[in-house]
Order: structure tokens, then sequence, then C-alpha cells
């Protein structure tokens, strides 16, 4: 059973930094593009960043030039290093793996950013 286990969410000022983590387990995860996502209370979910396994990366706009999306293939995990936080990206963000099959996600993890 496909599992994705992430970490490094919290309270944080404006302008500081977090990086969350996310471990895949329980299958086989080449070809297969991870990510992060994030919902704000009464907003809809978005994409923030994902990577495939080649290293392609895809960014949100909004988030350009401040996150930086990275994975090491051999740990199946996938990384979000998140500088120079606004109050704007306060969300819960879910880690996301997904190929022409499925899809899996994780339970969520808060990111709280305060002015």
């Amino acid at each position: 059973q496909v599992q994705l286990v992430e970490s490094g969410g919290g309270l944080v000022q404006a302008g500081g930094s977090l990086r969350l983590s996310c471990a895949a387990s329980g299958g086989s995860f080449t070809g297969n593009r991870m990510g992060w996502y994030r919902q704000a209370p009464g907003k809809q979910r978005e994409l923030v960043a994902s990577i495939t396994s080649s290293g392609d990366t895809i960014y949100a706009e909004s988030v350009k030039g401040r996150f930086t999306i990275s994975r090491v293939n051999a740990k199946n995990t996938v990384y979000l290093q998140m500088n120079s936080l606004k109050p704007e990206d306060t969300a819960v963000y879910y880690c996301n793996v997904r190929n022409i099959f499925t899809e899996y996600w994780g339970q969520g993890t808060q990111v709280t950013v305060s002015s």
C-alpha cells in the first residue's frame, strides 16, 4: 500500500523559510511525477511545484524564485524549500505522486506565515 508521509510544516514569520519533506513508500516511483499542492481556507487546491524523476520541474507563478522543489530518487523523497515566505503562502500543503494510471496524496501539513 502506497503511503506518503509529509513533514516540515509549521509557523514562521513573513520573510522566513521552511522545508517540507515527503517520503513515499509501498511502491516503485520511477517515472512518477512528485509534487506539492496547497489549499488555503475557502480556496481550491492548487499546484505549487512538481518534478519528474529526471528533474524537470514546474512551478506556480506565485512561487517562482522563492520555492525550490527537489527529489532524491533513491529515497523516494521529494522536498520543497520555501524561502521569502509571505502570509498568502499560508495553507495546508499536500504531497502528490502521480503517473498515467493513478495518483496518491499525503495527509497534508499546515504552513502558517504570520505578518
